[in-house]
């Protein structure tokens, strides 16, 4: 009897011993759960820092071209024109050339994160750009890109789309679709420098809300009609909704860095010789 009696309290020590250590752990588990969720909201909600004007500015430059009209040059073009104006066959030439020098195109939202967070390239970056959404854009130049693996930004001047010679919605559906950016021109490729406040409605507001309603996406890029711009106003990109815009070859803005980004023009008279030594020459 006093056998039983002993191992029936030893039973339910154990028991006891059981419970408590079941409580504890749960109670262990339930304050590591919220501690670890604390963390992650902690991490997350951490907004990240970003860089200065004067840092945008010190980090090396990534080279970045632009295209307009892809074909053949015709007598009535102006020698002034062939610049602009690249044959096929050159362009070809010239892509050839980057892919086989083992450049590596990235996408605006890549150059953004590099320049505002520090984020890393791929070796020998380069953006490949092209302006007011000629078809041959779409017919030559995308064909050639998607040949080597490359992607491009399409800066679009929207009064243009499905007009002839220009491309389509459709075709600029396409592009995004591909992996391409589809990105804001104006709408009728008016001086950035004589905006009126009308203006910033019919040339940036109207054009943002027409290739978003194409693309799905959001479009948060631009670049400047003939690359002119005025430091008085690069600010109010920031204000209707962009990350960053594009200017050509011109001396970048100390107080705006990432709104007067250079690109230079590939002109049709260049060799893919020229093109490489130009590129090397203007983004050290």
């Amino acid at each position: 009897m006093k056998r039983t009696f002993l191992s029936l309290c030893a039973v339910l020590v154990i028991l006891a011993s059981g419970c408590t250590n079941t409580g504890q752990s749960k109670t262990a588990s339930a304050t590591g759960d919220s501690n670890a969720e604390k963390d992650t909201i902690d991490t997350s909600s951490r907004a990240k820092k970003e860089a200065t004007a004067a840092e945008v500015l010190s980090k090396k430059e990534v080279p970045v071209l632009c295209y307009h009209q892809i074909r053949d040059w015709k007598a009535s073009d102006s020698k002034r024109a062939h610049d602009d104006i690249i044959p096929p066959a050159n362009f070809k030439q010239h892509i050839k050339m980057l892919a086989d020098s083992g450049y590596h195109t990235i996408l605006p939202d890549q150059l953004y994160d590099y320049l505002n967070y520090g984020a890393k390239l791929p070796e020998k970056p380069i953006i490949i750009s092209f302006d007011d959404t000629d078809l041959d854009q779409f017919t030559v130049a995308a064909p050639e890109l998607k040949k080597y693996g490359f992607q491009g930004v399409f800066f679009i001047m929207t009064v243009s789309i499905g007009r002839p010679r220009y491309m389509s919605k459709t075709q600029i559906k396409t592009l995004s679709d591909e992996g391409h950016v589809i990105a804001s021109h104006t709408w009728n490729h008016k001086n950035f420098t004589q905006f009126t406040d009308e203006d910033w409605a019919i040339q940036i507001d109207k054009p943002t809300k027409t290739l978003e309603t194409i693309t799905g996406k959001k479009v948060e890029y631009f670049a400047y009609p003939y690359g002119v711009w005025k430091p008085e106003t690069l600010h109010k990109l920031k204000e209707h909704g962009f990350k960053a815009a594009f200017i050509l070859s011109t001396k970048r803005d100390e107080t705006n860095p990432l709104f007067t980004i250079r690109r230079i023009i590939d002109p049709g008279t260049y060799t893919a010789k020229n093109l490489y030594n130009s590129i090397n020459k203007s983004f050290k």
